[in-house]
């Protein structure tokens, strides 16, 4: 009887839970192929989150935390899957009762990028032999520009540096979004890099936004099981990389410190560089005219705690304030 539970167990093919946008995908087969190379056989079940039917309202203005990942989380727990596969941006810093990170993969790129309809758009904007030049010697600060997304993050640090400009929102799957650039009067649109080049999708007319600090955790893919599903959890945890782990630890502790949501302008980047870490973060205003920021440096020894440190710092010097006013503002 032992012998057979045992047989069972190990002929068990793991349900892997994902949206079913081409990016979701791409990033289930990436786990499922982890899965393979430790011979355990998977694979992949289709869940339709509540931010994917609805393809109209701004994702600001939903105001529900884990959009994207609240629908794989509950079919987890009414074990319809056995891991759900995120972006970890996606997920609330908070993850729901009875679900545990099993693996962080390694991550892509963290940055955004810029594409554009026009490429005499790019001077305007003070993109000079292929570089960005600083915030200060802009003179175009006044130049009116019309761009799409739907990200606060985004519109907040674009406003700061061009404050004179018309947003329109943009939202769909990466393929939707790119032909409504392409069909739209807008001088361009910005996306996360590593969602249009892990499918190929990153056109010639793009730049990297090397003045543009991402989302915690962009770039980063999670896996996710039950709490008391050991196996599984160890199963994950074989292929989970260390200094990404650490890193969007730290992003998401900042995040979690300011109590931010996908309505709060909150930005994060840790990066590990001859055995320190070093961050940089910031909030602003919706409207980017007002900004806190942070650099810090610490050993490995340190990095731990840096997340919760630099948010404090970043109250401390004002981002209370822009919290506030971003919560009493009405809607």
């Amino acid at each position: 009887m032992i012998l057979f539970a045992l047989h069972n167990m190990a002929n068990k093919i793991l349900r892997i839970g994902t949206r079913e946008s081409p990016l979701a995908v791409w990033q289930a087969q990436q786990v499922q192929n982890l899965l393979t190379s430790q011979n355990v056989q998977s694979e992949l079940a289709y869940i339709k989150s509540e931010g994917d039917t609805d393809l109209i309202t701004p994702l600001y203005a939903l105001g529900v935390q884990g959009i994207f990942t609240k629908t794989l989380d509950a079919a987890l727990l009414n074990n319809r899957i056995d891991i759900a596969v995120h972006s970890m941006k996606d997920v609330p810093v908070q993850m729901a009762e009875g679900i545990v990170q099993a693996a962080v993969l390694k991550r892509g790129s963290y940055k955004d990028v810029f594409v554009y309809n026009d490429k005499s758009t790019l001077e305007k904007l003070g993109y000079i032999d292929n570089e960005w030049i600083e915030n200060s010697q802009l003179t175009t600060h006044n130049s009116p520009f019309t761009i799409a997304t739907s990200s606060v993050r985004r519109i907040a640090q674009w406003l700061n540096r061009y404050p004179d400009t018309t947003i329109e929102n943009l939202r769909g799957n990466i393929n939707t979004r790119l032909r409504k650039l392409g069909e739209s009067n807008w001088h361009g649109a910005i996306f996360a890099a590593a969602g249009i080049e892990r499918i190929n999708l990153r056109p010639e007319n793009s730049v990297d936004l090397d003045w543009m600090l991402p989302a915690p955790a962009q770039g980063a893919i999670v896996v996710v099981c039950r709490k008391d599903d050991e196996d599984i959890f160890n199963d994950c945890k074989s292929f989970n990389d260390a200094d990404t782990a650490l890193c969007v630890k730290i992003e998401r502790d900042f995040l979690k410190v300011l109590m931010g949501g996908c309505s709060t302008p909150i930005s994060a980047l840790a990066e590990t560089k001859d055995n320190h870490v070093v961050f940089r973060g910031n909030v602003l205003s919706i409207d980017g005219k007002e900004k806190i920021e942070i650099n810090k440096t610490v050993s490995f020894n340190e990095a731990v705690s840096l997340g919760i440190i630099a948010g404090k710092e970043v109250l401390q010097k004002g981002g209370n304030k822009i919290i506030e006013q971003i919560r009493n503002a009405k809607p």
